[in-house]
């Protein structure tokens, strides 16, 4: 990949954006002012946020590790997969098999400026990024293609994104589409935040109206239906800490999000 050397012109570096909000929570070095005071102005109303994007991220590493190690999944497309942190998919998914190959979409410009912070693929294996924005899932597809042979099983990742679609039937399409177009034998990894909390959704109600781009919390009795036609694998459609948890995995999770992992028929 090419390294881009200055800053993508159609970045607004005065408005917080969720993906570089979401960096800064994790402990990321990629944003913003703009990104640093709503994350902290968010925090101080709700202290748990940085939890809930640790323990959101913590679902991830798993459903990626099992998808690895037990699915013998060998591509994945990571899609609105935000900057970089630790512990990013094609990290996790070479530890367990060198050559596995890993796309990751996103729509920010910043993205391409930070590839480089991704850290570089293993000899064996292949990691690229596509621009575009979710919701144009042939984009999506033509890109991955670059890099992932469509016609072989792959696990389809979208790792808590989905908020940002605000009309439901818009989120429920694009992932059908996505589903699709992919063979069987492939996978679909998949999560939403819920925010059970009163006070959780009214802090998200205002940040909703800052300026930045709104997150839509949606409850499992309506995200469940991403999985409508797929075999889950166990322990089904969970809250995050509850699906194959670790010895590090948190409990404050039970009331933010909700996830599973689905085999495509």
């Amino acid at each position: 990949m090419t390294e881009p050397t200055e800053l993508p012109p159609r970045i607004d570096k005065s408005v917080a954006h969720s993906a570089r909000v979401w960096n800064y929570w994790l402990g990321g070095k990629d944003w913003f002012d703009a990104d640093k005071s709503a994350g902290d102005a968010y925090r101080a109303k709700y202290p748990l946020i940085e939890p809930f994007a640790q323990e959101s991220r913590g679902f991830l590493v798993r459903t990626v590790s099992w998808l690895a190690r037990e699915a013998g999944v060998r591509q994945f497309l990571d899609v609105g997969a935000g900057l970089p942190t630790a512990n990013n998919t094609h990290e996790v998914a070479q530890r367990i098999a060198p050559e596995s190959r890993v796309v990751y979409v996103d729509h920010d410009p910043l993205v391409l400026l930070h590839v480089h912070a991704m850290g570089e693929s293993t000899h064996e294996g292949a990691m690229d990024y596509v621009l575009a924005d979710m919701r144009d899932t042939d984009a999506v597809l033509a890109g991955a293609a670059r890099t992932l042979d469509l016609d072989e099983p792959v696990a389809l990742v979208i790792n808590d994104v989905l908020g940002h679609i605000v009309e439901w039937p818009d989120a429920l399409g694009l992932v059908r589409r996505l589903v699709d177009r992919l063979p069987s034998g492939s996978y679909l990894s998949l999560s939403h935040s819920t925010a059970s909390d009163e006070e959780h959704r009214a802090v998200q109600e205002e940040y909703n109206t800052s300026g930045a781009i709104p997150y839509i919390f949606r409850g499992p009795e309506v995200t469940r239906a991403f999985f409508d036609g797929l075999d889950l694998v166990e322990p089904g459609f969970v809250c995050w800490p509850d699906w194959r948890p670790d010895a590090t995995t948190g409990r404050l999770t039970e009331r933010a999000g909700w996830g599973g992992v689905a085999r495509i028929r």
